[in-house]
Protein backbone atom coordinates (compact mmCIF):
# COMPACT_ATOMS: atom_id res chain seq x y z
CA UNK A 1 0.00 0.00 0.00
CA UNK A 2 1.53 3.30 -0.79
CA UNK A 3 1.11 6.23 1.61
CA UNK A 4 0.46 8.85 -1.39
CA UNK A 5 -2.52 8.75 -2.97
CA UNK A 6 -2.35 12.13 -4.74
CA UNK A 7 -6.39 12.83 -4.31
CA UNK A 8 -5.62 15.43 -1.77
CA UNK A 9 -2.64 17.89 -3.53
CA UNK A 10 -6.05 20.15 -4.44
CA UNK A 11 -6.32 20.73 -0.40
CA UNK A 12 -9.13 18.22 0.01
CA UNK A 13 -9.81 14.84 1.41
CA UNK A 14 -12.16 12.17 1.61
CA UNK A 15 -14.34 11.41 4.74
CA UNK A 16 -15.00 7.52 5.18
CA UNK A 17 -18.04 7.02 3.52
CA UNK A 18 -16.38 8.93 0.16
CA UNK A 19 -17.61 12.37 0.70
CA UNK A 20 -14.86 14.79 -0.22
CA UNK A 21 -14.70 17.77 2.10
CA UNK A 22 -11.48 20.71 2.25
CA UNK A 23 -9.42 20.23 4.85
CA UNK A 24 -9.67 23.37 6.03
CA UNK A 25 -13.71 21.75 7.00
CA UNK A 26 -14.60 21.84 10.85
CA UNK A 27 -14.92 18.02 10.29
CA UNK A 28 -11.21 17.85 9.34
CA UNK A 29 -9.78 20.27 12.13
CA UNK A 30 -11.75 18.28 14.82
CA UNK A 31 -10.55 14.64 14.20
CA UNK A 32 -6.82 16.19 13.35
CA UNK A 33 -7.05 17.61 16.91
CA UNK A 34 -7.53 14.60 18.29
CA UNK A 35 -4.81 12.80 16.53
CA UNK A 36 -2.82 15.49 17.54
CA UNK A 37 -4.24 14.64 21.24
CA UNK A 38 -3.09 11.27 20.78
CA UNK A 39 0.26 11.84 19.59
CA UNK A 40 0.51 13.80 23.19
CA UNK A 41 -1.19 10.95 24.85
CA UNK A 42 2.04 8.93 23.23
CA UNK A 43 4.75 11.49 24.74
CA UNK A 44 2.79 11.02 28.25
CA UNK A 45 3.14 7.27 27.67
CA UNK A 46 6.82 7.35 26.89
CA UNK A 47 7.92 9.34 30.59
CA UNK A 48 9.57 6.98 32.45
CA UNK A 49 6.60 7.99 36.15
CA UNK A 50 3.98 6.50 33.74
CA UNK A 51 5.81 2.88 32.82
CA UNK A 52 2.76 1.31 35.57
CA UNK A 53 0.18 3.40 33.93
CA UNK A 54 1.07 1.51 29.80
CA UNK A 55 -1.92 -0.13 29.88
CA UNK A 56 -4.23 2.65 31.04
CA UNK A 57 -2.65 4.72 28.33
CA UNK A 58 -2.61 2.57 25.64
CA UNK A 59 -6.56 2.17 26.54
CA UNK A 60 -7.12 5.89 26.51
CA UNK A 61 -5.33 6.19 23.07
CA UNK A 62 -6.97 3.58 21.74
CA UNK A 63 -10.61 5.27 22.29
CA UNK A 64 -8.88 8.55 20.65
CA UNK A 65 -8.87 6.21 17.55
CA UNK A 66 -12.19 5.01 17.69
CA UNK A 67 -13.48 8.64 18.06
CA UNK A 68 -10.84 9.80 15.21
CA UNK A 69 -12.94 7.15 13.30
CA UNK A 70 -16.48 8.46 14.20
CA UNK A 71 -15.55 11.59 13.53
CA UNK A 72 -14.03 11.44 10.30
CA UNK A 73 -17.17 9.42 8.92
CA UNK A 74 -19.72 10.80 6.86
CA UNK A 75 -22.68 12.49 8.82
CA UNK A 76 -25.62 9.79 8.30
CA UNK A 77 -23.58 6.69 6.74
CA UNK A 78 -24.29 3.52 8.18
CA UNK A 79 -22.54 1.49 5.63
CA UNK A 80 -18.92 2.23 7.04
CA UNK A 81 -18.05 -0.29 10.13
CA UNK A 82 -16.37 2.03 12.49
CA UNK A 83 -15.93 1.06 16.59
CA UNK A 84 -18.23 1.97 18.97
CA UNK A 85 -17.82 4.14 22.00
CA UNK A 86 -19.75 3.03 25.23
CA UNK A 87 -20.44 4.22 28.73
CA UNK A 88 -17.91 1.61 30.55
CA UNK A 89 -15.07 4.05 28.54
CA UNK A 90 -16.15 6.78 30.62
CA UNK A 91 -16.86 4.95 33.51
CA UNK A 92 -12.75 3.65 32.92
CA UNK A 93 -11.69 7.11 32.91
CA UNK A 94 -13.49 7.69 36.27
CA UNK A 95 -12.41 4.62 37.94
CA UNK A 96 -8.81 6.07 37.29
CA UNK A 97 -9.23 9.16 38.37
CA UNK A 98 -10.75 8.22 41.43
CA UNK A 99 -8.41 5.99 42.27
CA UNK A 100 -5.59 8.97 41.67
CA UNK A 101 -7.55 11.33 43.74
CA UNK A 102 -7.72 8.65 46.30
CA UNK A 103 -3.87 8.70 46.27
CA UNK A 104 -3.13 12.37 46.71
CA UNK A 105 -3.59 15.24 49.20
CA UNK A 106 -6.35 17.54 48.38
CA UNK A 107 -6.10 20.09 46.38
CA UNK A 108 -6.46 23.69 47.94
CA UNK A 109 -4.98 25.55 45.07
CA UNK A 110 -5.05 26.24 41.31
CA UNK A 111 -2.13 25.10 39.96
CA UNK A 112 0.64 26.37 37.63
CA UNK A 113 1.37 24.32 34.90
CA UNK A 114 4.95 23.09 35.17
CA UNK A 115 7.31 21.43 37.74
CA UNK A 116 8.81 18.77 36.00
CA UNK A 117 9.06 17.63 31.91
CA UNK A 118 6.20 14.92 32.27
CA UNK A 119 4.52 16.82 34.19
CA UNK A 120 4.46 20.06 31.48
CA UNK A 121 3.70 17.66 29.06
CA UNK A 122 1.05 16.23 30.80
CA UNK A 123 -0.83 20.16 31.03
CA UNK A 124 -0.02 20.52 27.11
CA UNK A 125 -1.84 17.10 26.55
CA UNK A 126 -4.71 18.19 28.66
CA UNK A 127 -4.80 21.63 27.01
CA UNK A 128 -5.10 19.89 23.50
CA UNK A 129 -7.91 17.79 24.62
CA UNK A 130 -9.65 20.74 25.95
CA UNK A 131 -9.28 22.22 22.37
CA UNK A 132 -10.16 19.33 21.16
CA UNK A 133 -13.39 19.29 22.98
CA UNK A 134 -14.14 22.68 21.95
CA UNK A 135 -13.97 21.50 18.16
CA UNK A 136 -16.64 18.63 19.22
CA UNK A 137 -18.95 20.64 20.44
CA UNK A 138 -18.77 23.57 17.63
CA UNK A 139 -19.18 20.46 15.28
CA UNK A 140 -22.53 19.27 17.04
CA UNK A 141 -23.71 22.56 16.37
CA UNK A 142 -23.95 21.75 12.56
CA UNK A 143 -23.45 17.76 12.88
CA UNK A 144 -24.95 15.61 15.66
CA UNK A 145 -22.31 14.09 17.27
CA UNK A 146 -22.39 11.12 19.18
CA UNK A 147 -22.94 12.50 23.05
CA UNK A 148 -20.35 10.15 24.29
CA UNK A 149 -17.79 11.37 22.31
CA UNK A 150 -18.10 14.99 23.97
CA UNK A 151 -18.36 13.53 27.67
CA UNK A 152 -15.69 10.90 27.10
CA UNK A 153 -13.37 14.03 25.86
CA UNK A 154 -14.41 16.45 28.95
CA UNK A 155 -13.68 13.20 30.99
CA UNK A 156 -10.17 12.88 29.95
CA UNK A 157 -9.11 16.63 30.26
CA UNK A 158 -10.38 15.63 33.96
CA UNK A 159 -8.22 12.65 34.07
CA UNK A 160 -5.36 13.91 32.37
CA UNK A 161 -5.27 16.84 35.16
CA UNK A 162 -5.18 13.81 37.57
CA UNK A 163 -2.11 12.67 36.00
CA UNK A 164 -0.77 15.55 36.02
CA UNK A 165 -1.01 15.31 39.71
CA UNK A 166 0.13 12.39 40.35
CA UNK A 167 2.99 12.26 38.61
CA UNK A 168 4.14 15.44 40.31
CA UNK A 169 3.35 13.75 43.42
CA UNK A 170 5.61 10.58 42.13
CA UNK A 171 8.31 12.91 40.93
CA UNK A 172 8.75 14.94 44.18
CA UNK A 173 7.89 17.75 41.71
CA UNK A 174 6.65 20.76 43.28
CA UNK A 175 2.98 22.14 42.89
CA UNK A 176 3.04 25.88 42.32
CA UNK A 177 -0.14 27.00 43.38
CA UNK A 178 -1.68 30.09 41.67
CA UNK A 179 -1.87 33.27 43.51
CA UNK A 180 -4.19 36.11 42.18
CA UNK A 181 -2.50 39.09 41.93
CA UNK A 182 -5.38 41.77 44.02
Amino acid sequence: MKIYTKTGDQGSTSLFGGKRVLKSDLRIDTYGTIDELNSWMGVLRDQPVNQNRNAVLIEIQDRLFTIGSILATEPGNTKVKIPALAETDIQFLEKEIDSMDAALPPMKFFVLPGGHPAVSFGHVTRTVCRRAERLVIALNQTDSINELVIKYLNRLSDYLFMLCRSMAHELNAPETPWKARM
